[in-house]
């Protein structure tokens, strides 16, 4: 099936259950194929889409300490005044 994209909008959860049961759908732009909506194979997925929550909890972790560990690049600015120069002094834009 080949349907624009503008038409395509109001149709998504049809043209979903389509490709989930096996059928082209091809959206167009212009009369031009753009993109090709398909079922997806949780199997053929990449192991990182697939994480158990333990898994991502530990990736989280890791991604925290390594932060962390980051050197504070502007240690005398605090972020909760970081924005005052965008008003005045009567919270309006500047």
């Amino acid at each position: 099936m080949r349907i624009s994209i503008e038409k395509a909008a109001g149709r998504f959860e049809e043209l979903i259950e389509r490709a989930e049961r096996g059928e082209s759908v091809v959206l167009t732009r212009n009369d031009q194929p753009t993109a090709v909506l398909q079922a997806v194979n949780a199997a053929e997925l990449p192991h990182d889409a697939t994480l158990s929550p333990d898994e991502k909890d530990q990736r989280l972790a890791a991604i925290l300490n390594n932060v962390r560990g980051k050197r504070d690049l502007y240690p005398d600015v605090s972020a909760e005044r970081s924005q005052d120069f965008l008003y005045d002094e009567n919270g309006l834009p500047g």
